[in-house]
C-alpha cells in the first residue's frame, strides 16, 4: 500500500485505502498524508504524526500538528509553534506566534507581537523588515502587507520587487496577479 492511495475517512477518525480501513487505530482527528509519507493525527490532547500502517512515526507528542510541506511540518508546543523533521526531531530552536508552512525552502511566521516575516529552513528570518502579513512564496515571489493595508511583492530574499502598492494584491499566476487598487 502506498501512502499516495490513502484518504481521510469522513467521519475524520481514521484513513481509508480504496475504501477501506488503512489501519485499525482510531484518532479523535487525522489530516491527510504528505510526503515523506506521514499523516498529523490527534487523540486525548496529544498530536504527533503516523506512518501509513497507523503506527507512530516517533515518540514524541505535540499540542497540535500539521503536514509535512518541504520536509517540514509545523507544529504547536507548549512554548509556542515550530517546525519538526519527519523524525519529530526541531528544525529549529525559535518559537514563533504562528507558523505557516513551507513552500519553496521559505515560511511566513508572527512573532509575539502579531508581525509576520519569512524564515528559511534553519529557523532564521530572511530579512530584518517586519510586515503586517506575508503569504506563502510561488515562484520566488510572495504578497506582503504593511502597516497602512496595503500590499506589494517582495523577492525571495524580501526585498521589494516593485515599488507599487495595493489595497488588495494575489501572487503572480502566468506572469499575472490579482490587485485592487484606490479606483
Amino acid at each position: 500500500m502506498s501512502w499516495q492511495q490513502i484518504t481521510v475517512a469522513d467521519c475524520g477518525t481514521h484513513h481509508l485505502v480504496h475504501g477501506a480501513e488503512a489501519y485499525r487505530e482510531r484518532f479523535d482527528d487525522v489530516l491527510k498524508f504528505h510526503a515523506p509519507g506521514l499523516a498529523p493525527v490527534c487523540r486525548a490532547g496529544d498530536a504527533w504524526h503516523i506512518h501509513a500502517d497507523g503506527s507512530a512515526a516517533y515518540d514524541h507528542r505535540y499540542l497540535r500538528t500539521f503536514g509535512f510541506y518541504d520536509d517540514l511540518a509545523a507544529v504547536v508546543t507548549a512554548d509556542g509553534w515550530c517546525h519538526i523533521k519527519p523524525t519529530g526531531m526541531n528544525a529549529y530552536t525559535q518559537r514563533h506566534a504562528w507558523c505557516g508552512n513551507f513552500q519553496e525552502g521559505r515560511c511566513p511566521v508572527r512573532d509575539a507581537d502579531g508581525s509576520y516575516y519569512h524564515i528559511n529552513n534553519l529557523g532564521q528570518p530572511l530579512y530584518e523588515k517586519r510586515w503586517n502579513y506575508v503569504g506563502d512564496f510561488k515562484d520566488g515571489i510572495a504578497v506582503v502587507q504593511s502597516s497602512d493595508g496595503r500590499s506589494s511583492h517582495v523577492d525571495s530574499n524580501g526585498g521589494l520587487l516593485h515599488d507599487c502598492w495595493f489595497l488588495d494584491l494575489d501572487v503572480f499566476h502566468k506572469g499575472f496577479a490579482r490587485a485592487r487598487d484606490d479606483e
